[in-house]
């Protein structure tokens, strides 16, 4: 099926949920960012709708240009990549510091902040890909399959943990559903989940018996607020279930929230609680439903697959956006602790919309290639 090369290829599905999420995201943003526009732009509210649209319109621009991409070539990227995204976290370790916690560094020239993680995340899931469709042969052997997973696993999921406990175990979670996905042999899996559960465990009996600085100690708060219902984090979580119970069925209205003016950082860890204050449980039940339209299309999608490494890609790009998004949705309803995890395409950020929008831009390149009579799409290569 030939079409213009300015317009979007891909599932069309797909390209309305992102869209619908980018505008909602818009919407959100704008309207939890009063408190901080009064507090560090002078009551400039116009400053971070500005800023925050422009984000998303970059964040659909690279995803634009990732769908019009060969998928194969993501396969040479990610190999570099995971190589790239090692070193790069080991000197946000060193250096990066923002708000307490080493997760950034500052590129040079534009000074712009990057969180270093984010492309991590997706160098792994991309890497795991490739060798998963490269192992099918061998993949219920050890050595010759298991052990070349494993090890970056554990490297990049351990470079990240003392920074960011949530994103690792996240990525570390996702990345053994992709490898059962992938046929690994169970028992490998099951043993390589006890020993991340057990690394994890030795890290929360540590943070809970030891007083440690950084990151360490403020999940040690968060571990023992969440167990008593005590202290910032819960401070937190009962001004989110103001908000929802506020919200109720229809909602308050748009710009309407009253606990933005009171829930620390509406525009990101929190802002499903704002939806469902100003939009009710109604509009919250459509973003989640956005969320498992992704979910079911990329499912649909990979029945179609041209390649194994295709679906490997295109499935792991879907598991870590979709436990993201519900992560930080559980959250909001009190049902984890704070993780400080992004709502996926909805939160306020730079480099966590720029990597979304290019693992769904990968998504969408992937299902250039899936057509239900098995055969290719042609497409205008970009």
């Amino acid at each position: 099926m030939n079409m213009p090369v300015l317009y979007a290829k891909g599932d069309r599905t797909i390209w309305i949920v992102v869209l619908l999420l980018s505008l909602l995201s818009i919407l959100a943003v704008y309207t939890s960012t009063g408190t901080l526009a009064y507090s560090k732009q002078g009551g400039d509210t116009e400053h971070y709708l500005i800023k925050h649209t422009t984000l998303v319109l970059t964040g659909l621009a690279l995803m634009y240009i990732t769908h019009l991409a060969n998928y194969r070539i993501f396969s040479r990227i990610g190999h570099l990549a995971i190589w790239v995204a090692a070193p790069l976290l080991v000197a946000t370790l060193m250096s990066g510091e923002i708000n307490d916690a080493s997760r950034w560094l500052t590129v040079p020239v534009i000074n712009a902040s990057f969180q270093t993680s984010d492309l991590a995340k997706l160098a792994l899931i991309i890497y795991l890909a490739r060798s998963l469709s490269r192992k099918q042969e061998q993949i219920k052997e050890f050595k010759q399959a298991f052990v070349p997973l494993m090890i970056p696993i554990f490297i990049t999921c351990g470079l990240i943990l003392p920074a960011n406990f949530s994103t690792a175990a996240l990525l570390f979670a996702t990345s053994m559903v992709l490898l059962f996905i992938g046929r690994v042999n169970v028992k490998y899996i099951l043993a390589l989940a006890g020993i991340g559960i057990v690394s994890f465990a030795l890290f929360i009996v540590i943070a809970l018996n030891f007083d440690l600085p950084g990151r360490i100690g403020t999940w040690k708060a968060r571990i023992e607020n969440f167990r008593s219902g005590k202290g910032e984090g819960n401070y937190q979580a009962d001004q989110a279930k103001i908000a929802i119970a506020s919200g109720g069925l229809i909602g308050m209205g748009p710009g309407k929230s009253e606990q933005r003016n009171f829930l620390p950082h509406p525009y990101s860890d929190f802002i499903f609680a704002i939806i469902l204050e100003e939009g009710g449980v109604l509009t919250g039940s459509f973003v989640v439903l956005l969320y498992l339209i992704l979910f079911l299309r990329v499912i649909r999608m990979v029945r179609y697959s041209p390649q194994t490494f295709a679906t490997f890609l295109a499935v792991g790009c879907m598991l870590m956006l979709l436990f993201q998004a519900f992560i930080n949705m559980a959250v909001a309803v009190n049902l984890f602790p704070v993780t400080g995890q992004a709502l996926p395409l909805v939160s306020m950020g730079g480099t966590s919309i720029w990597f979304t929008s290019i693992a769904i831009g990968i998504i969408l390149c992937v299902s250039r290639f899936c057509v239900p009579d098995g055969g290719k799409e042609e497409t205008s290569e970009a």
